[in-house]
């Protein structure tokens, strides 16, 4: 912990758990029987699995911090680090291709974007950054980004439509440039919620996640690192309370607000992980998410390629999550209670081959 050639358990522990929550929002026995916090919001407002995706965008901006400085220690040229980011980016980028295409790769129904493109996108921009810019440009670059988009978003008018509209979907610039530019499939048939304009504040995310791990790489004591860490999640949390008056906060979009309320609780848990983990020493609590998060973008990939075993016809000529369903429910079970269980489940299923990489010490960085 107190240089940067020291890895973090606590922030592989972190980030096993926004995957195992991941898998577990984006897998129920049924869509139609799901607990309410398992749900994003319709549009605006906030729910419990609205802070996964955000929280694993601040923790690649962390790792970013973390991994590229150990590197340029390592003696590597900037040169060099630049083709490994582009290079990891397109891998991960052409994984995300493959899991929207799989099993039927049908290339007529193309879905450019989505999570894996977008943790891409992130990760080669604020790589590049990390290593083209200093601290207080990468801070300059995140304030202004989240400003000009509120003031594009909010104030802007849009051909066609007019002054935007934030209480619903269809009448801001996130759409019209998803609708009018975007090509292939949308997921919400006329926009994207990974779609091209919210990706800049989705990069504000993974800076917000780098200025954390520029304090954890300080020279600074432990606790002092502890304190700055927890006044930076305060203060996030401040700003996002404040500018929900501005422009509400919204993960289809990735609104300014949902941004900055993001990464406060993203960096107020990273600071718990680290109290909990790296100085109590509860790390053996925390073993199956270590696990999930030292091979994550795979566990993550793996969850999609199963998906054709467990959930689809296509294999067995029934649908194992239903006929789970079927059954449980005809046992009395609750229908919410039993796709939940599934999910769990599944997660388990998961967990064993990956479980066996970190039994092995495999870890695929794609």
């Amino acid at each position: 912990m107190e240089n940067s050639n020291t890895r973090l358990l606590s922030l592989d522990i972190l980030r096993g758990l926004t995957i195992i929550l991941m898998i577990i929002v984006n897998d129920p026995g049924s869509w139609n029987h799901v607990y309410a916090p398992l749900l994003h919001a319709d549009w605006n407002g906030l729910t419990p699995t609205d802070y996964v995706f955000p929280t694993f965008i601040f923790i690649v901006g962390v790792s970013i911090v973390l991994s590229l400085t150990k590197q340029e220690e390592k003696g590597l040229s900037r040169k060099q680090l630049v083709q490994k980011v582009l290079w990891r980016s397109l891998k991960i980028y052409l994984v995300g291709l493959f899991l929207w295409f799989w099993p039927s790769f049908d290339f007529g129904r193309i879905r450019w974007v989505g999570v894996l493109p977008r943790i891409a996108v992130v990760f080669m921009v604020c790589g590049l950054l990390f290593l083209y810019t200093k601290r207080k440009a990468q801070l300059i670059i995140a304030a202004v980004i989240l400003v000009l988009y509120w003031l594009v978003m909010k104030y802007l008018p849009i051909p066609g439509i007019g002054m935007p509209d934030l209480s619903e979907p269809g009448k801001n610039w996130a759409n019209y440039i998803d609708q009018s530019y975007l090509p292939g499939y949308l997921w919400k048939k006329t926009w994207d919620p990974e779609g091209i304009l919210s990706s800049f504040p989705a990069v504000t995310s993974g800076l917000l996640g780098m200025m954390a791990g520029f304090i954890l790489i300080s020279k600074a004591e432990l606790k002092d690192k502890l304190l700055k860490l927890f006044l930076m999640a305060a203060t996030l949390l401040v700003m996002g309370d404040f500018f929900q008056y501005l422009m509400p906060i919204n993960k289809s979009i990735w609104s300014s607000s949902f941004v900055l309320i993001m990464g406060g609780i993203s960096c107020l848990l990273l600071a718990l992980f680290v109290y909990w983990v790296d100085i109590k020493g509860h790390a053996d609590r925390f073993k199956m998410a270590q696990v999930f998060g030292m091979n994550a973008i795979f566990a993550y990939t793996l969850s999609g390629i199963f998906y054709t075993i467990f959930y689809s016809k296509k294999l067995w000529g029934i649908s194992l999550s239903a006929t789970f369903m079927d059954q449980a429910i005809t046992l009395g079970v609750a229908p919410k209670f039993a796709s939940l269980v599934y999910a769990l489940l599944y997660v388990v299923i998961l967990w064993i081959p990956t479980y066996q990489l970190f039994k092995r010490k495999i870890y695929i960085k794609l």
